[in-house]
């Protein structure tokens, strides 16, 4: 529903020392590239062409009115022209949204045999894109710039990826996240700043307790979980013991029936995102891993043990993904594999992997779960497919946000015949040795959001809206340079703060 209720406007530069009949001219080609970005197929978000803005007024004005609009996710400029940059000044102090500038050419390649002083004037996007570009990093804007021809694929590729994470920081501006529970056993890591959470990066965290969930749960009927109970077995396996009439289908019932009594609770709190505790469960049946399952599906962010930062970063990352393959998850660092260099870590957790992942149908299991308060409880059981993905974190520094991505490989697990879980097991990237060590290295957190679909690309654009630090872990990194870079951030937001 974000893509459907968003747009992306696009702001072209120029001026009117080259006369009306390029003002004419400029109008044409920027509603040509509008026209062709949109029939692309290619952009999750319609392009809107806002004008040409000639004057300080109107840049001023169309930034305002950009800022103002709900369904503006951000902005696009280009220089068709050379556009005085001063000119640009007062519209871009105040903005605040998403910020593209895309250096292209309305004519793929120079008309040699036919150029004249005409042409020239007109076509001044090798000009005007530096001018433009100079007073954004004067004034010390975020910004994507993509450059390259607007018909080129690639081009548009790097525009459709900027617009996901646009409609993904246009949903955290709203983000609540409801926390059943604290964080548990002193963990620091999964805590924070929530103030400056709010402040950085929108999100809003709320506490509830368990009891004010329970009457949700009791209120569900017998004929809404007779219901839900026929979409899983459509959707999936059953263990023996799991089916109608058999000794464990009640947990599978309870199970649903928290399923049903979540969603309404979250769904009249407004909120797009939940933690868990297996210490708080008073009025429970059991943990509600398997509706956790089921909503991460659906796009509620989930975060473990009071982890609100996660859970926000699982609902960011779902949001940038809508419609694209392969599936993301909450996951844990959990235990080990030393095997050389396919030295591995399984990712699990009591309960709650989104079963998105799933390399086969997921199966309905009941075990006794022997931590904290959780007792029996229903799950999906399921082994993650194959494929290359990012794992992604967001930690709080004390004077900053940061944001740590980590490319992996996920490959084929052993057989796991007892263990009663979902799970995932990788490699990090470069390698175990170096993915592992880098990641604890910058502090990153034991929980992580898991994601096929998305790349660096989009985290980058992420931390660049937010303007939150980003440490990316890769086949290009090693210790000594993760060090550095590590020693060089930590300088750069030291000076930052001794100059505000």
């Amino acid at each position: 529903m974000e893509y459907k209720n968003l747009e992306i406007w696009f702001l072209t530069g120029a001026q009117l020392l080259y006369g009306g009949d390029a003002v004419v001219a400029v109008d044409t080609h920027s509603n040509e590239i509008v026209k062709g970005l949109n029939a692309s197929g290619k952009l999750p978000l319609k392009v809107i062409y806002k004008g040409t803005a000639n004057s300080s007024a109107e840049v001023a004005k169309a930034f305002a009115d950009a800022g103002n609009d709900d369904k503006c996710a951000g902005v696009i400029t280009w220089m068709h022209t050379f556009s005085p940059a001063k000119m640009w000044i007062q519209g871009l102090k105040n903005y605040k949204k998403p910020l593209l500038h895309l250096h292209t050419q309305y004519n793929e390649q120079i008309p040699w045999s036919e150029i004249d002083m005409d042409f020239m004037n007109l076509n001044q996007s090798a000009h005007g894109d530096r001018e433009f570009g100079h007073i954004v990093s004067r004034m010390r804007k975020p910004r994507k710039v993509v450059v390259g021809y607007w018909k080129d694929a690639v081009t548009q590729d790097k525009i459709a990826t900027w617009m996901r994470v646009c409609t993904a920081w246009a949903d955290a501006q709203s983000l609540r996240i409801i926390r059943f529970g604290d964080n548990m056993n002193n963990v620091a890591v999964t805590d924070g700043d929530k103030v400056e959470a709010e402040i950085r990066l929108g999100y809003h965290v709320d506490n509830a307790p368990i009891a004010t969930l329970v009457p949700y749960v009791n209120a569900v009927t017998e004929k809404e979980i007779d219901d839900l109970i026929g979409e899983y077995e459509k959707h999936y396996d059953f263990a023996a013991d799991c089916k109608k009439g058999a000794e464990k289908h009640q947990y599978v019932r309870d199970a649903a029936a928290q399923e049903i009594g979540l969603r309404r609770f979250l769904e009249d709190k407004k909120a797009k995102a939940f933690t868990t505790s297996f210490d708080e469960l008073e009025g429970m049946k059991q943990l509600m891993g398997f509706a956790s399952q089921r909503l991460m599906a659906e796009g509620y962010g989930f975060g473990a043990e009071g982890d609100w930062k996660t859970a926000a970063l699982v609902r960011t990352m779902w949001v940038m993904g809508q419609g694209l393959p392969c599936g993301q998850s909450f996951l844990e660092d959990y235990t080990l594999n030393f095997a050389g260099e396919n030295s591995s870590i399984l990712q699990a957790h009591m309960l709650e992997i989104n079963p998105e992942i799933a390399a086969n149908k997921p199966r309905i299991e009941v075990h006794f779960l022997g931590i904290g308060n959780a007792r029996t409880c229903a799950r999906l059981v399921f082994q993650a497919h194959p494929g290359e993905g990012i794992a992604a974190t967001i930690v709080d520094m004390g004077n900053r946000f940061r944001m740590i991505v980590n490319r992996v490989d996920v490959i084929e697990p052993q057989p796991l015949p007892k263990l009663p879980v979902a799970c995932a097991l990788w490699k990090p990237q470069p390698n175990f040795e170096i993915g592992a060590g880098a990641w604890i290295l910058a502090g990153g957190t034991h929980h992580s959001s898991f994601s096929y679909s998305l790349t660096v690309e989009h985290m980058e654009d992420y931390a660049e809206i937010a303007d939150v630090e980003l440490l990316v872990i890769d086949n290009n990194t090693t210790i000594r340079n993760f060090k550095q870079d590590i020693r060089n951030n930590e300088m750069y937001y030291l000076l930052n703060k001794s100059l505000q």
